[in-house]
């Protein structure tokens, strides 16, 4: 089941996996988090456990994984976990864990501190599902309203939805900067922006 997930890895990073998946089973790594993932993720169709973040459940364009966090690798969790722990008990472990992780805004001065970036951190991304975090950019920003970039893994990018173009456009080419900059080897998520309002997503665009 982990070599369909993980695609076609190499001997070596084969050998990672089946370590961090013993590591696993054997309690040393315990903490579940949610992932953000693609709607084409190769561990959909290979039972991982997910939920439809974006899309439909029939055409997905983001999901929400479940996985253990290992030092080499996420170790997902697929329908079989089910027969040990509730989707409901999973579900709200992972969401305890990820508002326990600690990321940090930080204000971009080239930019008059009107756009925030939370990035570099296993779940930066993933920490646009915490109503807590979002708030915090809600309070350093002044404004009701915010438009949110999360286009790779470790990466999010934050501005206040107000009417200047000028920033807007700024922000649009750090996220299609970031879209298509893949020298970090962090896998893309989705080439869209969210809106928060009261640290919750109210909608969607997509950026094609």
């Amino acid at each position: 089941m982990f070599k369909k997930i993980f695609g076609n890895a190499s001997k070596k990073e084969q050998q990672k996996i089946e370590k961090s998946v013993k590591q696993v089973k054997q309690g040393e790594f315990n903490k579940i988090f949610p992932i953000l993932k693609p709607g084409n993720w190769i561990g959909i169709k290979q039972g991982a456990l997910v939920q439809t973040f974006l899309g439909t459940t029939e055409s997905p364009k983001v999901v929400i994984a479940y996985g253990y966090d290992t030092p080499d690798n996420f170790i997902f969790l697929t329908q079989m976990d089910l027969e040990k722990k509730s989707s409901d008990d999973i579900i709200k472990e992972a969401y305890s864990n990820l508002e326990n992780y600690n990321t940090e805004f930080i204000p971009s001065k080239e930019l008059n501190n009107q756009v925030l970036t939370s990035s570099g951190q296993d779940f930066s991304s993933e920490r646009i599902l915490s109503s807590k975090h979002m708030q915090k950019a809600h309070e350093l920003l002044n404004a009701e309203e915010l438009i949110v970039s999360i286009p790779r893994r470790r990466c999010m990018m934050v501005m206040p939805k107000i009417p200047n173009k000028e920033l807007l456009q700024t922000f649009i080419n750090l996220h299609k900067n970031a879209w298509a900059d893949d020298s970090f080897g962090n896998p893309q998520i989705t080439d869209s922006f969210f809106f928060i309002k009261g640290g919750k997503i109210v909608g969607s665009k997509p950026m094609k």
